[in-house]
C-alpha cells in the first residue's frame, strides 16, 4: 500500500522526498480558473521517477451544472487535464462530483455527467470524489455512486474516497467502502484526511491526524479495505504531511 500527498506543483518529486510519500498528487493549472495546462519541462523526469502520480482538477469544473457558461468549460478543462495528466504518466485525474442546480433533481447530474466524458476521449482514469455539501451535491450521498455508475461505468472512471467528506457528510463511514465497492466494484484512491468538525456539519475542513474529531480506527479501516494508495490533503505546517504520512505507516503496517 502506498502514501502520499497532495503536494505543490513546482518540484513534486522533491516534495515528494521531503514527506518521504510514494505518491504525490498535484495541480496541473490554477484551481481557481478556467486557463489550460501549461507543457511541463519535467515531463520525462515525473513519467521515470518511481513516485506515482496523480492529478487534481481545478475546483471550478462543475459536469453537473445546469449553467451551460459553467458545464461546457467544465467539459473542455477536464478533458485538458486528462491530456495533460497523461503527458506525466499519471495513474488518475481526481474530479469532485459536482452539482445540479436547486429545483433539479439529482438524477439530472447523471447524465449530464455521461454526456462531458462522452464528449472527449477519457485516456486517464476519471477519479470521481465524494463531497461534504450537502442539498443539490451530485456525490454527497455515497449511494449515489450507484446510479453514476450506471450511466458512466462503462467510461474510464473511478472511485476517489475522501474520509473527511464522508465523514462531513455524515455518511457510514464503517461500512463505506463495502457500499461503494458493491456499487462500483471497488475504490480507486483514498483522500486520507481528518476533520476539523462534528460529523455531518456538511464542512469541508481537513485536519492533520490527532488534530480533527474523527476516531481514527474510522479512517484506518477505510485505508486497510480499500487497499489502494492513500493520499493526504492534510495542512503541511510544521511537516504535518510528514508526520501524517509517518503516521499512518505506523498504523498500517
Amino acid at each position: 500500500m502506498k502514501i502520499g500527498a497532495h503536494v505543490p506543483p513546482k518540484n513534486p518529486l522533491v516534495e515528494a522526498a521531503d514527506r518521504d510519500a510514494d505518491a504525490v498528487q498535484i495541480f496541473l493549472a490554477n484551481p481557481q480558473s478556467w486557463k489550460p495546462p501549461v507543457p511541463r519541462t519535467d515531463t520525462e523526469e515525473l513519467r521515470s521517477s518511481n513516485i506515482d502520480f496523480y492529478v487534481h482538477a481545478p475546483y471550478l469544473i462543475n459536469l453537473a451544472s445546469p449553467n451551460n457558461r459553467v458545464r461546457i468549460p467544465s467539459r473542455k478543462t477536464l478533458a485538458q487535464t486528462v491530456v495533460a495528466a497523461e503527458a506525466i504518466g499519471a495513474l488518475g485525474v481526481v474530479v469532485h462530483g459536482g452539482s445540479v442546480g436547486g429545483d433539479e433533481e439529482i438524477e439530472v447530474g447523471f447524465e449530464r455527467w455521461r454526456k462531458a466524458l462522452d464528449s472527449f476521449d477519457v485516456t486517464v482514469p476519471i477519479l470521481v470524489e465524494n463531497t461534504a455539501g450537502r442539498g443539490n451535491s451530485v456525490m454527497q450521498d455515497i449511494h449515489n455512486y450507484g446510479p453514476l455508475w450506471e450511466a458512466i461505468g462503462d467510461f474510464n472512471v473511478g472511485v476517489c474516497l475522501d474520509t473527511c467528506h464522508t465523514w462531513a457528510a455524515g455518511q457510514d463511514m464503517e461500512n463505506a467502502v463495502s457500499i461503494i465497492s458493491g456499487l462500483t466494484g471497488g475504490v480507486a484512491l483514498v483522500h486520507a484526511n481528518d476533520s476539523r468538525d462534528e460529523f455531518g456539519s456538511n464542512r469541508d475542513r481537513h485536519a492533520n491526524f490527532g488534530n480533527g474529531q474523527i476516531p481514527e480506527d474510522l479512517v484506518l479501516n477505510i485505508i486497510r479495505q480499500a487497499n489502494v494508495t492513500a493520499i493526504v490533503e492534510t495542512p503541511n505546517d510544521d511537516n504535518g504531511q510528514a508526520a501524517d504520512i509517518a503516521w499512518l505507516r505506523s498504523k498500517l503496517t
